[in-house]
């Protein structure tokens, strides 16, 4: 029960032209038919990729992890809070695909955080995945010592444990996200956020691209909380009819055509072909702007700062 209770505070913690032109330094290149981002850094990020959130137990998440990369993917979004790294770092070895060609994306918990205790947290992350560096590795909550966990990232970046840092859900306060920007020795690469088509925080997506930093989306599809409302709206569902694909299809297309990162979840190997089978088509600029039309600001999970304070920095995890 703590477990679940854990994972659904972590994950929920967890114009079309003007953003486009805001956003040209992050350039876009394609490999193997996928788009990918230079980031700030220089580094190239797969745009689409499979989020790990909610997962129950290493096995199920491996079998899922290998399918994934059989068939394409070559992101992975994880996080300790998730308590599946081993099923992660399971399935890429199963895959047979070579590590170099996988990009991980990790997050440290807010009870890891400090100047050594957060290598610390690193060295264990790193064990359990199995690997021996990180792609992307974000502050997962803006709450407690974050700063002295960002200053122990910065060092794993220098001994090259970790290649790049992000900062996830630094939503939660407009001073949090310019604090980070404007204190931080090696700056973010990628601000994680909840984003589709219902909440596409427009404000967020400015504040970005005036950084420099890529936008990637947590509970593209609105995650559970949603109870499917993006898949019965009829503006989706119309759209998809006339691609012949499905609403969760259109609305990840949606999201690449905008230029962000997307991280779908999902264990079901239908499920994991599906979200992935969306560059055979293209949204028009009219759908596209039926898309935008649609945007409510609405989330689908709401915490405070303070509650995020409050009860996330006691929330300890097991190794």
């Amino acid at each position: 029960m703590i477990r679940r209770t854990l994972l659904t505070l972590c994950a929920c913690l967890v114009t079309i032209g003007t953003f486009a032109q805001k956003h040209s330094e992050l350039q876009d290149t394609t490999i193997n038919n996928q788009p990918y981002v230079i980031l700030n850094n220089g580094l190239a990020m797969p745009r689409f990729g499979i989020g790990t959130f909610n997962v129950p137990g290493d096995s199920i998440m491996a079998d899922a992890i290998c399918f994934a990369l059989k068939n394409g993917y070559r992101h992975i979004d994880t996080a300790h809070a998730y308590g599946i790294e081993r099923g992660v770092g399971k399935g890429i070895k199963e895959s047979g695909v070579p590590r170099e060609d996988v990009w991980i994306t990790s997050k440290v918990w807010p009870t890891e955080y400090g100047e050594g205790k957060t290598l610390e947290g690193i060295d264990k992350m790193l064990d359990r995945l199995g690997v021996d560096y990180i792609d992307l590795l974000y502050v997962h909550q803006p709450v407690g010592d974050w700063r002295g966990a960002w200053r122990d990232m910065e060092k794993a970046v220098e001994s090259g444990k970790v290649r790049s840092l992000g900062i996830s859900n630094f939503d939660a306060a407009d001073t949090l996200f310019t604090a980070v920007n404007e204190w931080a020795r090696i700056k973010p690469v990628a601000l994680q956020i909840e984003l589709h088509p219902y909440a596409q925080r427009e404000k967020w997506q400015e504040k970005a691209a005036e950084k420099n930093i890529q936008v990637e989306c947590w509970f593209p599809l609105g995650g559970a909380m949603s109870n499917g409302a993006l898949f019965r709206d009829p503006v989706l569902m119309n759209i998809a009819k006339t691609h012949g694909k499905t609403p969760a299809q259109v609305i990840l297309r949606w999201h690449i055509q905008k230029g962000f990162s997307v991280i779908p979840g999902a264990t079901d190997h239908g499920y994991i072909s599906e979200n992935i089978n969306i560059f055979d088509f293209e949204l028009t600029p009219e759908e596209m702007e039926q898309i935008h039309e649609l945007n409510k600001e609405k989330r689908f999970f709401n915490m405070s700062l303070e509650d995020k304070q409050r009860i996330l920095t006691r929330a300890e995890l097991p190794d």
